[in-house]
C-alpha cells in the first residue's frame, strides 16, 4: 500500500496542528490533540502522523508496547509459552481525518504500523500485535487485517507474531 503523492509520514512534532484533526470519534481525536505528544514525552508510545501537502495531519496511529497474561491468549498461541505475562507490541491508537476518509488513508496507516511493528520485532520479540477498538466499526476494519478476538475480551483484538510475519514477506 502506498500513501497518496506528495503525502509525508512523520514523526509527531509539537509544531504539527494537531487541534485541526478530527477524524469523527471523539476518544480518538481527543488522543491525537491533548494526550499523545505527552504520552510520547514520556516515552509510553511513538505515534506517526500522515501530513497531507498543505501540512494538515491526514491521518495518525500511534504504537507503544505491553504485556499480556499468558490466561487471556486463545490456547492455540499459548501453547508451548511460558506462564507469566508476555510482551505484545500495541497499536494504541489509528485515526484519519474526516477531509481524507474514504481514500484508503486508513488501510496504508495500518500496513505501514504493522511494518513498522514487524521491523521492530527484529530487535524486541513480542508474541502479538494487540489493538482495543473504540467500537464495531473500528473492530470490523482490522478483522480484514486477520485481527481475531481475544478469548473473554470481544474488543480487544490480537494478530500473532507468525501472522504479522506472513504478511510482512507478502508485501
Amino acid at each position: 500500500m502506498v500513501f497518496p503523492a506528495d503525502f509525508e509520514l512523520v514523526r509527531l512534532e509539537r509544531l504539527h496542528a494537531r487541534t485541526s484533526f478530527d477524524c469523527g470519534e471523539p476518544l480518538v481525536t481527543d488522543w491525537l490533540q491533548s494526550k499523545a505528544l505527552q504520552h510520547q514525552d514520556k516515552r509510553l508510545s511513538v505515534t506517526k502522523v500522515l501530513l497531507a501537502p498543505t501540512g494538515r495531519i491526514a491521518g495518525f496511529y500511534s504504537l507503544a508496547i505491553g504485556q499480556v497474561d499468558f490466561s487471556d491468549l486463545p490456547s492455540e498461541l499459548a501453547r508451548k509459552l511460558p506462564r507469566r505475562a508476555l510482551p505484545i507490541a500495541v497499536l494504541a491508537w489509528l485515526g484519519v481525518d474526516l477531509h481524507f476518509q474514504r481514500q484508503r488513508i486508513g488501510q496504508c496507516l495500518v500496513a505501514q504500523a504493522l511494518k513498522d511493528c514487524d521491523v521492530a520485532g527484529q530487535t524486541f520479540a513480542f508474541i502479538a500485535v494487540v489493538i482495543d477498538c473504540v467500537n464495531e466499526n473500528a473492530k470490523s476494519f482490522y478483522r480484514q487485517w486477520d485481527f481475531a478476538e481475544l478469548p473473554g475480551h470481544p474488543f480487544r483484538l490480537f494478530l500473532s507474531a507468525k501472522t504479522l510475519a506472513a504478511i510482512a514477506k507478502g508485501s
